[in-house]
């Protein structure tokens, strides 16, 4: 296992900052989907877009959701989230084996150009049909984040890992805060360029990546040796349907020449991971719904609460997740399932402000410690040439779950109410709280 030396330290605060430089990017669209949307549904002749709208109506019909417009919105840009999730969870598998045979750097570069060709057509999707193949491509290109995880996993021993593991966690935390404020101002300024409103947050996504490409090249050096790499690319990529099939990817059958003892492992965690990430991203995708139908939050408040949630996730994780101790990484995660019971509950019940960002603070403490918690267990597992692979399994598995989660969720929170969705989220969680109370600490 590698340790921490002063080149690997360098690696790590490369990725990390090439990071917030790409989530900045991603994220700065998050406040203008809803307008785009808009504009292509004042396109009459855009066929792809009537036909999509008639399945989400169709599906607000089923469960009971208001026909208003901005309802119409939010679930459009889940069905768009959906479909970016699910070109994950196909592509960061692959991409991770791939990188086992040609390294992390050269694999890194080539899906950080994808998502830079994904930027340059939102900047010309004058209609929803590129817009949909521009996110498309971005989908099938994101498993640069797979990819940083591995990187840091390279560069780290087991003793501190969860230091870099953190860091991975702080630069989510301040790319979705930067890069949503960075899309507000570009919406403000959309008001008086309303045909082209879209070009401009495009375009500056654009330099991003093509800065962050360049950062890439110049400073970041390979963390997998040529001899520690998977011997051919029929090696990396070897029953290559075990990579894209759900039922093999929950079995890690991609991953070879491990004891029964740590599959078995391997397993436990994935399962962990993908049905929490299902029930906190469905329930984190209605939290805007109950927000405006219980406290009359518009656009700008629910702004400032995610804002909120994210300097909260963003000080736990610098201050308390890079401080663990090794072999805690278990508890820490347990304990932040366990303080995600309440806060449903109280979300589920409360009419009360002070209540709820109470409830958010719980909430937000789940988002800092779980996710970052279990990728530091399952990088532990695997030889240098099954790293890529391993972690590409298990960021899949989440990226299923966020395609689904918000499907599931919203169903239940508009055919039965937001106190029974955030009861039975709550009571779902004792799943998978349950599941890693009973994993072996074998590695750490």
């Amino acid at each position: 296992m590698a340790s921490l030396t002063a080149s690997g330290s360098g690696t790590i605060w490369i990725v990390f900052i090439s990071l917030i430089i790409d989530l900045i990017g991603f994220t700065v669209i998050l406040p203008l989907l809803p307008a785009q949307l808009e504009y292509y549904g004042r396109q009459d002749e855009d066929n792809f877009y009537s036909t999509i709208l008639k399945s989400v109506r169709g599906f607000r019909g089923l469960v009971g959701a208001p026909d208003t417009p901005r309802w119409n919105a939010v679930l459009f840009g889940g069905f768009i989230g959906s479909l970016f999730s699910m070109l994950q969870f196909v592509s960061s598998p692959l991409t991770g084996a791939l990188s086992d045979v040609w390294g992390r750097k050269s694999v890194l570069i080539i899906s950080m150009i994808g998502v830079a060709v994904s930027y340059g057509l939102w900047a010309v999707s004058w209609n929803f049909s590129w817009f949909v193949l521009a996110r498309f491509i971005g989908g099938l290109s994101k498993g640069n984040v797979s990819l940083a995880i591995t990187i840091i996993t390279d560069c780290t021993s087991v003793k501190n890992r969860s230091k870099g593991m953190a860091l991975i966690g702080i630069a989510f935390s301040l790319g979705f805060l930067i890069g949503p404020l960075c899309g507000a101002a570009f919406a403000k300024w959309s008001r008086s360029h309303q045909d082209e409103f879209f070009q401009a947050p495009a375009l500056f996504a654009l330099v991003l990546s093509l800065i962050d490409i360049l950062f890439v090249i110049i400073c970041l050096k390979e963390s997998l040796p040529t001899q520690k790499r998977a011997a051919s690319l029929s090696d990396g990529l070897s029953d290559a349907s075990h990579l894209i099939n759900p039922v093999s990817l929950f079995s890690f059958k991609a991953v070879r020449n491990m004891s029964n003892r740590d599959t078995s492992n391997l397993q436990r965690i994935g399962a962990v991971y993908f049905l929490y990430l299902l029930i906190f991203s469905g329930l984190e995708f209605t939290l805007t719904f109950l927000t405006h139908n219980r406290f009359q939050y518009d656009s700008m408040k629910q702004g400032k609460m995610f804002f909120f949630i994210g300097i909260v996730m963003a000080t736990i994780q610098g201050g308390y997740v890079r401080r663990i101790k090794v072999g805690t990484e278990q508890k820490t995660a347990l304990r932040g399932m366990v303080a995600l019971v309440p806060s449903f509950v109280i979300i589920g019940f409360t009419n009360n402000i002070w209540l709820l960002y109470v409830a958010l603070i719980l909430f937000s403490f789940a988002a800092g410690t779980v996710v970052s918690c279990l990728t530091t267990i399952i990088s532990s597992y695997g030889q240098e040439d099954q790293k890529g692979r391993i972690l590409g399994i298990f960021r899949s598995l989440g990226a299923l779950s966020r395609a689904i989660g918000p499907l599931l969720a919203s169903t239940v929170y508009w055919c039965a109410g937001a106190t029974i969705c955030y009861s039975i989220g709550a009571v779902s969680l004792l799943l998978p709280i349950i599941l890693l109370k009973k994993y072996k600490l074998a590695i750490l």
